[in-house]
């Protein structure tokens, strides 16, 4: 078992028996002891511990925890209220027992004893809820992290994905790591609210429109695999697949990317080889990502085999590929444009209703239709700072001119 895991095993068993033990009962304080004894060792290899609890999944720093990976008391902490906790170097044993009391308080559904709270005792242990503002849910003994009271921008996510596409095209390497964690941090966003939101990015920056649609179609993919009843791996796995569905424009020349008026026959082919090319970047990068290369390769081709690539012989596309291209579509039909406003979402909502069983399929469509339904009023729209459109979002789709590209 890992360090961390050790400690946070640990932390849970200390917890236990605060609620089985009186104050001075020589088990609790042994388990006091021992906890705190495996959070000293930890912090003399990392002096500033991050944890996010996220569903019933750990994540330290940047990175899971895969000895936790369903463990039930990263939900338990979570709906308390401690989806990040973050503890420095130097905390003392006693500030230490006052923020599990506090803890087993906030599990317990009994209001924290605010007379601990005394000043300077919490200095290094902070905790609050993921991308909330003004939470007003912060332990009484602990201070609240920024990211507690600071609205969730997505603009670190947003970077990343240009740092990801700036390195498949100038070194032609794919930085897996970095796109797993952006799509972490993203379902961290979606889940900050004890409850699903799903943050989409406003376009603001038209040359920077593959970024922010990336962006946004893994969102709404982990959004409708989650709604289709998918556990926590597979939903990460669409959503690496959907924030790297385009991958394959880094190779499409800017000159057809940002041009302004209609493509030409010879311009439309190149750009309709991203698919194709996108698929190869991923598999040249990460053997592994063969679902990601599928939906990289298929997320053009319709449910009644047109589009493009075109087949040679008829298959069906995987499943994962059918979850993104709806919401690819989705997210350019909601996008503005200079021959008109960006459509409203019912009005998208409608076209994948009407285009369910052709370009679509009918169980995904009318999944996806009902999930965007029930969460309107939980969809959250985070502007993107930013200069001409990319042609892509323009030209005409296979059959409909507004359809993604």
């Amino acid at each position: 078992m890992s360090p961390v895991a050790r400690f946070l095993a640990s932390l849970m068993r200390a917890l236990a028996t605060l609620g089985l033990y009186g104050e001075q009962h020589p088990t609790r304080q042994r388990a006091i002891a021992t906890s705190f004894e495996e959070l000293t060792l930890l912090l003399q290899t990392d002096p500033r511990l991050q944890f996010t609890f996220l569903m019933q999944e750990v994540i330290y720093g940047q990175n899971p925890v895969p000895e936790l990976e369903g463990w039930d008391w990263a939900h338990r902490l979570a709906a308390a209220g401690l989806q990040r906790l973050e503890i420095d170097a130097g905390v003392a044993l006693d500030e230490f027992t006052a923020f599990l009391n506090d803890v087993h308080a906030r599990l317990s559904g009994v209001p924290a004893d605010t007379a601990t709270a005394r000043p300077g005792r919490t200095a290094h242990i902070r905790v609050g809820a993921v991308g909330l503002r003004d939470s007003g849910r912060e332990l009484a003994t602990a201070t609240a992290l920024p990211t507690a009271t600071v609205a969730y921008t997505l603009a670190e996510e947003s970077d990343a994905v240009r740092w990801i596409h700036d390195e498949v095209e100038t070194r032609a390497t794919l930085p897996l790591l970095e796109a797993e964690t952006v799509v972490r941090s993203l379902s961290v966003a979606m889940h900050g609210s004890g409850h699903v939101v799903v943050p989409l990015l406003q376009l603001k920056r038209f040359d920077q429109y593959t970024t922010t649609h990336s962006v946004n179609v893994a969102v709404l993919t982990m959004a409708l695999a989650e709604a289709l009843g998918f556990g926590a791996r597979d939903v990460r796995a669409f959503g690496t697949a959907g924030l790297l569905h385009d991958l394959g424009k880094v190779r499409v020349p800017r000159e057809i990317l940002v041009k302004p008026g209609k493509l030409t026959d010879e311009e439309r082919g190149v750009l309709n080889a991203h698919p194709v090319d996108g698929a190869r970047i991923i598999l040249e990068g990460d053997d592994q990502l063969g679902l990601a290369a599928a939906v990289a390769y298929e997320h053009h081709i319709m449910i009644d085999g047109t589009g493009y690539p075109r087949m040679h012989f008829r298959r069906d596309c995987h499943y994962a590929s059918r979850v993104v291209h709806v919401c690819d579509v989705f997210d350019a039909l909601r996008t503005d444009r200079p021959y008109r406003a960006a459509w409203e979402a019912e009005r998208a909502l409608q076209y994948i209703e009407e285009r369910s069983g052709v370009e679509f399929d009918a169980e995904i469509a009318n999944a996806f239709v009902g999930m965007m339904r029930r969460l309107e009023c939980q969809v959250t729209p985070v502007e993107e700072t930013g200069a001409a459109e990319p042609a892509e979002t323009r030209a005409a789709g296979v059959h409909a001119p507004d359809a993604s590209d």
